[in-house]
């Protein structure tokens, strides 16, 4: 099957978004291996076509914030909880694409340095340009 070149392609950029639970297996919280797979290989074909995948994950395989609003624990506490979580299924993301030669920048509003580069719109759309 030809591939396509990025003059032929509908779109050349497109933003995806994930919900965690896309990762994890049927009766388990967390990262299921063979979902990883999945999904990063999916993203891999499309970005191989020469299509910019810009990505925004979510975490609901790991924890929901607002689903703590009727225990004990603070909203935000809770929310704050459910940013780091969405900072594991990224970190996981890149690390598959990686092994699949596909750059990627995992950014966060949450400041989390040495691990995610601050999230930032002008240094996005940058990355988005270079891209």
């Amino acid at each position: 099957m030809p591939s396509k070149t990025s003059q032929q392609l509908v779109y050349r950029r497109i933003l995806l978004k994930l919900s965690g639970e896309a990762l994890q297996g049927e009766h388990t919280l967390g990262i299921q291996p063979e979902k990883l797979a999945q999904v990063s290989a999916e993203i891999a074909s499309v970005a191989k076509l020469g299509v910019q995948v810009a990505l925004v994950i979510g975490a609901g395989n790991f924890v929901r914030g607002a689903g703590f609003c009727d225990t004990e624990l603070d909203r935000v506490t809770a929310d704050q909880m459910g940013m780091l979580a969405t900072i594991m299924n990224a970190l996981a993301l890149r690390d598959a694409l990686d092994r699949k030669s596909i750059a990627v920048k995992v950014m966060s509003a949450l400041h989390v340095p040495c691990v995610v580069d601050d999230y930032n719109r002008r240094y996005a759309l940058e990355a988005l340009q270079q891209g």
